[in-house]
């Protein structure tokens, strides 16, 4: 059996439009203790995918995506960013696939298990 896989993508609610730009970082762990090891980083493009993000090792047993959308959120609206990150931590089983998108606003955010 193979190892989870992850792939994620942001919409900006407030505009109707995938999120470009945004920086992404992938970390797991083996147990639910156990210390994040990061294990690479992407951005997200012009559909506000990221699809280079690297594979969980065999033995992850959770992800956490980092999406740092303080940068993006500030260029699009006036002032600071609320969330200038969004940490979305959830446990993987090995042979599945994580589809994880992020749906932004300047106030709120939500995420889900997608397909």
């Amino acid at each position: 059996m193979s190892t989870a896989s992850v792939s994620t993508h942001i919409l900006d609610t407030s505009i109707g439009r995938p999120a470009q730009g945004v920086p992404v970082s992938l970390s797991a762990r083996e147990a639910a203790e156990a210390e994040w090891t990061e294990l690479g980083s992407s951005a997200t493009d012009a559909d506000g995918r990221c699809k280079d993000l690297p594979v969980p090792p065999q033995g992850a047993t959770h992800v956490r995506l980092r999406f740092e959308t303080g940068a993006y959120l500030s260029a699009h609206r006036d002032g600071d960013a609320f969330f200038p990150e969004v940490a979305v931590t959830f446990a993987v089983v090995r042979g599945e696939h994580y589809h994880v998108p992020l749906l932004l606003n300047p106030f709120g955010y939500s995420v889900y298990r997608g397909s």
